[in-house]
């Protein structure tokens, strides 16, 4: 018989996972403690945004049940602690909620039922673990991306396991639901999957962190970072699937949380992570481009400038706003006059600024406009009606969204990441 697997968190780790698991064809309880919640899950009204989710919960509603009573876990074979972990502004976790969580489910299970920690945590922490023993406690690394979590989830690269002892089989239940994804298992001890994660993303930081310097420097001395990269990608030590497309830092929460993690564990062990605060300041740095290139463009001559800020969330496809560029360059304009719009994040993010319904709503009448977030309808604008509505003749697109030289054949003055300024001429 088929294992019933629960899935406890019901955050966007936890649904996204949960609906995946269905899909899969496995009896998927999804429990959270938030009566509220449930009942807006049990409504089909998914809190959380993900292309594809709501199609991918309509065909396996059969297979899905939503509770607030953490009782109904007794009927999982596999238990996943599956709650995103909060940070705080300086990336640091707090575990206490997890640990929480952990109490009450394993109060809940059955005494033969496997308890999987799917949530990020850091090194040492399933090896502390007294609630359950650990010939049934599993680590799994998640694979969640905001804004392709479905897709991660139903397909994923590899599972990075974590156990106790990992010369021994893993559990039937839980090795029956990870075989149903048909991909790699990585077997390993935990402390080596906690760390693995972290390792994946430091990978992934130094990527940023060299396209970001580098941009940078395109910036100040008139290359085009785009020019460049087609040569790193025919690279073989470097590859086609490198990251190398320049942003403003390192934003959402996972990346920022795992430097954070490193820099407190190298200095309590005496290790050298000196390149590790290098990063986490040049992300800090680098969130920082749209406000300077602002200031320099249009506020130094004219402070009363009306701004159009286009994109809350951290990144297209997601409804997060986590270390969001957008946000912070919304900090330094609190006394500015800025209208904001977002196709999926509510105005209530941005307190101070007037949200508009809709972009070229507010666009209209600006001397500046800000694609703050690269959402695919803001690639779609018409650079002749910005032209129409607009007063001023000023873009800052990092992300290229738009056309750079046709914006100056219409009179932009149009900033970029990764390249020089391009002027009207």
């Amino acid at each position: 018989m088929s294992p019933v697997v629960g899935f406890a968190g019901m955050t966007h780790l936890g649904i996204n996972s949960a609906v995946a698991t269905a899909a899969r064809g496995f009896a998927v309880v999804g429990y959270h403690d938030d009566a509220a919640l449930i009942a807006r899950l049990q409504r089909r009204d998914m809190p959380v945004v993900e292309p594809g989710l709501d199609e991918l919960v309509a065909a396996n509603w059969e297979r899905l049940v939503f509770t607030a009573d953490a009782a109904e876990l007794a009927r999982c074979d596999v238990v996943y602690i599956a709650a995103d972990v909060p940070t705080d502004d300086e990336a640091r976790s707090d575990l206490a909620p997890i640990l929480a969580l952990i109490d009450r489910v394993a109060g809940a299970m059955r005494n033969d039922a496997i308890l999987v920690v799917l949530c990020q945590v850091p090194p040492g922490f399933c090896r502390k673990l007294t609630q359950i023993p650990q010939e049934r406690l599993i680590y799994q690394v998640e694979t969640l991306i905001f804004g392709r979590a479905v897709e991660r989830a139903l397909h994923p690269e590899r599972f990075i396991i974590g156990c106790a002892d990992p010369g021994r089989s893993l559990p039937a239940a839980y090795a029956t639901v990870v075989k149903a994804f048909d991909c790699p298992l990585l077997v390993m001890r935990y402390e080596s999957a906690e760390l693995a994660k972290i390792s994946i993303n430091f990978c992934l930081v130094a990527s940023v962190s060299v396209a970001n310097t580098l941009a940078e420097i395109s910036e100040a001395i008139g290359a085009d970072w785009s020019e460049i990269v087609p040569a790193l990608k025919l690279d073989r030590r470097i590859g086609q699937y490198s990251y190398l497309a320049p942003g403003l830092g390192i934003s959402g929460g996972n990346l920022e949380r795992d430097l954070r993690t490193v820099i407190n564990i190298g200095e309590a062990e005496g290790t050298d992570v000196g390149v590790v605060k290098a990063w986490f300041d040049n992300s800090r740095h680098r969130k920082d481009w749209t406000w300077r290139t602002l200031q320099q463009a249009v506020l130094a001559a004219k402070p009363d400038a009306v701004i159009a800020v286009l994109g809350l969330a951290y990144k297209e496809n997601t409804h997060s706003t986590k270390n969001s560029p957008s946000l912070q360059l919304l900090s330094h304009l609190e006394d500015k006059a800025v209208r904001v719009h977002d196709p999926v994040v509510p105005g209530t993010a941005a307190p101070k600024a007037k949200f508009c319904a809709t972009a070229l709503e507010c666009i209209n009448g600006a001397d500046v406009v800000v694609l703050a977030t690269p959402w695919q309808e803001y690639s779609e604008l018409r650079l002749e009606d910005l032209a129409q509505a607009m007063r001023g003749r000023v873009i800052i697109d990092p992300y290229r969204l738009l056309r750079g030289d046709r914006a100056r054949a219409l009179g932009f003055a149009y900033h970029a990441l990764g390249a020089p300024a391009s002027m009207p001429d």
